[in-house]
């Protein structure tokens, strides 16, 4: 099959015919095509020919007895053999949620961790016929267009739409494990500090949280210059915290996302007369589409009582723009 440049389409193909090349594709063959898809071999060769004709090149080298992929061949079917198999995985996703209530989030890696997932046990417990499906990434969804029911985000009131309500706020405070304490000098002062690795964001120092960094810290307590015995860097706050757990060193951590290992022991405060006050908070944001769904208030409601749990925990006055509904 010749074509000119001219030929070329450019609007995009149908997909109905891509089961029939990925299958020949990877059978170089006709007949064993047809037999796994349960078509006769001259209705599989209209549906290459068919493909072939809207792509606008050949996609097959068709010998005597063999049949050989063209480049341009290769090119799709790696991109076939990419989708496919998602798009299946979607389609079983559907057909098994089909008439089932459930509630998709949206939330960052850290929080999904240290805090939501801990309490979802009991969500789940009491409302056995919702299901839940969350979405942990650090790049925020658009809610216009994604399939998100609600968003769990992280930020100052400014960068948070007029409709998010605040579950809580945050205090910075060093933190270490109990056992890491005992078999060290004691820490009396924010000087004392120093003698210890202090575990950090590897990032913050080049995104707009720099004000998490012990650097700010130790300005705010007047060792501008202090330097630690070294340092420990990682990607998230989930990492220095179990960093901090296992006794590795001390880590200025958030109040909010730490409260039930403070409270169980597994952490502990080692200067808290010196805690850092933090202009950022936790919000809730309503999906613009579904937010009026019997399960979707549910969760959101549950959400709210589970901030107001972490509000006592870390000593936060109940704040103002916190409210009851999604109305």
């Amino acid at each position: 099959m010749q074509h000119s440049q001219t030929h070329l389409r450019s609007r995009p193909i149908s997909a109905g015919h891509l089961r029939a090349f990925e299958a020949v594709a990877r059978h170089l063959n006709f007949r064993a095509a047809a037999e796994e898809m349960a078509l006769t071999q001259s209705a599989v060769s209209r549906q290459i020919q068919s493909l072939e004709e809207e792509v606008g090149v050949a996609l097959f080298l068709r010998h005597t007895r063999a049949v050989e992929l063209t480049s341009a061949g290769a090119q799709l079917l790696l991109a076939v053999q990419q989708s496919l198999p998602r798009i299946d995985m979607a389609v079983r996703q559907i057909r098994q949620s089909a008439g089932r209530k459930s509630v998709s989030l949206t939330t960052f890696a850290s929080f999904a961790s240290m805090w939501l997932i801990p309490r979802l046990e009991a969500f789940q417990r009491d409302n056995p016929e919702i299901d839940i499906r969350i979405d942990a990434s650090d790049v925020a969804v658009d809610l216009e267009v994604a399939d998100v029911d609600i968003a769990l985000r992280y930020g100052p009131r400014e960068a948070m739409p007029a409709t998010a309500v605040r579950l809580f706020g945050e205090t910075l405070t060093p933190v270490a494990s109990p056992w890491l304490l005992k078999s060290s000098p004691p820490i009396r002062t924010p000087a004392d500090i120093t003698g210890f690795t202090l575990i950090e964001a590897g990032d913050a120092h080049r995104t707009h949280l720099e004000w998490l960094t012990w650097r700010r810290w130790f300005e705010v307590n007047g060792l501008e210059r202090a330097q630690p015995k070294r340092w420990l860097y990682f990607n998230y706050a989930y990492q220095m915290v179990q960093a901090a757990l296992t006794g590795q060193g001390v880590t200025l951590a958030r109040s909010s996302l730490i409260a039930e290992s403070l409270a169980n022991g597994d952490l502990v405060e080692v200067l808290p007369q010196h805690r850092m006050d933090s202009p950022m908070g936790y919000w809730l944001i309503a999906g613009p589409r579904n937010a009026l769904r019997p399960e979707i208030k549910a969760f959101w409601d549950w959400l709210q009582v589970q901030a107001v749990t972490t509000r006592e925990t870390i000593g936060e006055v109940p704040d103002p723009d916190t409210v009851d509904n999604i109305d």
